[in-house]
């Protein structure tokens, strides 16, 4: 079962729908994000099962207006009106990073809902920004966006296999098959969680 391309999040991803767009060497055009809510009690933190699912951008192959995965996760929790007196944790986890705007979008969400605390686990990360006639472009924006998103208090890390393998039972319809790691998973979430460190704490570039 897939995602449409809005706001309504199925209970269960088609496994190869997941295999295909989380997969790292898998350049897909398409960004689906899982995600859960937990609410924090004491020192602990209690999943809140009503909301969770998964859900994916609106893209160059649909009918509507392009919009990132990221943005409708926004109106989601918008939606739910969750109580500002308790603190809430969403977790995504992501087949891209969010890009410039996306990471902008989150930070100034979570600026604006202290209740809120945010962790995003990217299976890859995303470089490409547009320029000023829409064309597609490699820049250092995205870098920019991802220090953002950190700094306003996000944690943003690389899926390693415990988050492969947890998504695979969590949201996928896998009918009782276990995750099968790809060739070389642990070498490319150990190479790019090394990029995504120098990103967030080289200022510089």
């Amino acid at each position: 079962m897939e995602a449409t391309p809005a706001l309504e999040a199925r209970p269960l991803m088609d496994k190869d729908t997941f295999l295909d767009t989380f997969h790292q060497e898998n350049w897909k055009h398409e960004t689906y994000l899982c995600y859960e809510v937990e609410l924090q009690e004491d020192d602990a933190w209690i999943p809140v099962d009503k909301y969770k699912g998964f859900l994916r951008n609106q893209g160059a192959d649909t009918t509507e207006t392009r919009r990132h995965a990221e943005l409708f996760l926004l109106e989601l929790i918008r939606s739910w009106e969750l109580n500002t007196e308790q603190h809430y944790r969403v977790t995504c986890y992501i087949s891209w990073s969010p890009c410039y705007d996306s990471a902008r979008e989150l930070a100034a969400f979570l600026g604006a809902n202290s209740h809120l605390s945010l962790r995003v686990f990217a299976s890859r990360i995303y470089t490409l920004d547009k320029d000023e006639t829409g064309r597609r472009i490699d820049t250092v924006k995205y870098k920019t966006g991802l220090r953002q998103l950190q700094a306003a208090g996000a944690q943003v890390a690389i899926m390693a296999s415990k988050e492969f393998e947890y998504c695979w039972k969590t949201f996928v319809d896998h009918q009782g098959a276990a995750f099968l790691p790809w060739d070389d998973l642990d070498k490319h979430s150990e190479d790019l969680s090394k990029d995504l460190k120098d990103i967030l704490q080289n200022q510089e570039n």
